[in-house]
């Protein structure tokens, strides 16, 4: 509840703190973005996302003005500080560098649009879904077999844009390593697999992107992460995932459309 209530406070204080500028009066889920992440209050919602609430404006409007020309390295932030002009980008820097800061360790609620998912785990994808290409990501040791449901392996296979319904799965599995930590590879230097770690998946259904922030909504998409117990992952910020797929608009919000077509078409 207290979450909520400074979600609302923050909101509410958009209007003020932009001091008339009418790019930022038309743009109050820019506001809401940086909420999913760094709390209402300017305290970010996990240790691993830095606090806004005290840092000096200057700073700010030099770093986000940095991820949006591409002169620092984020998906996520880049993806966001895309679509904000440089009025929006001066009341955030205003807003967040006006709140106290924390001395002790302390973090927000997440928002429930982004906290909450409606995706559900595929029991049978192994057998439903259509199986379309691997991909290893030896920096994180990591191999990905993605997956597309019925309607949307049709939707692509047409042109068409994603229906209601339309679900992606990806296994993660730990790369194997060898006696001295090395990654073992096979014949044709692919990774060989160690096991499944995690899930990752994506789904759309009828609004269910209607409570978030248009900066970050994905159509209808949802997103969620599962254990290995088939388990969704109950702290799993869907903002994350949206900011990153956001720029693929074109694509379905698709990171592996053209894989997937490409597939289809043999």
């Amino acid at each position: 509840m207290q979450g909520s209530y400074r979600l609302l406070g923050a909101v509410a204080a958009l209007a003020i703190l932009v001091g008339g500028t009418a790019a930022a009066q038309e743009d109050p889920a820019a506001l809401q973005a940086c909420v999913a992440c760094h709390g209402a209050n300017g305290i970010s919602v996990g240790p691993e996302i830095p606090n806004l609430a005290g840092q000096r404006a200057h700073y700010m409007k030099k770093q986000l003005k940095a991820f949006r020309a591409g002169e620092r390295d984020s998906a996520i932030m880049g993806a966001i500080a895309g679509q904000l002009d440089d009025a929006t980008i001066d009341a955030l820097a205003a807003y967040f560098g006006d709140l106290p800061g924390v001395e002790e360790p302390e973090t927000s609620v997440l928002p429930p649009a982004l906290a909450e998912t409606r995706v559900t785990f595929p029991t049978d994808y192994a057998e439903s879904f259509t199986y379309y290409m691997t991909r290893d990501f030896p920096k994180i040791r990591q191999i990905r077999r993605y997956f597309a449901n019925a309607p949307a392996a049709l939707a692509a296979k047409k042109g068409e844009a994603m229906p209601d319904g339309a679900y992606f799965l990806v296994e993660v599995s730990q790369a194997k390593e060898d006696e001295h930590g090395d990654l073992v590879t096979g014949a044709e230097g692919q990774l060989a697999p160690d096991g499944i770690i995690f899930y990752l998946a994506m789904e759309t259904g009828e609004d269910w992107g209607a409570e978030i922030p248009e900066i970050l909504r994905n159509g209808d998409w949802n997103y969620a992460i599962f254990g290995k117990e088939l388990e969704p992952k109950i702290d799993n910020n869907q903002a994350l995932c949206l900011a990153c797929h956001k720029p693929h608009k074109a694509d379905n919000y698709l990171f592996s459309l053209e894989d997937l077509q490409g597939t289809l078409a043999e």
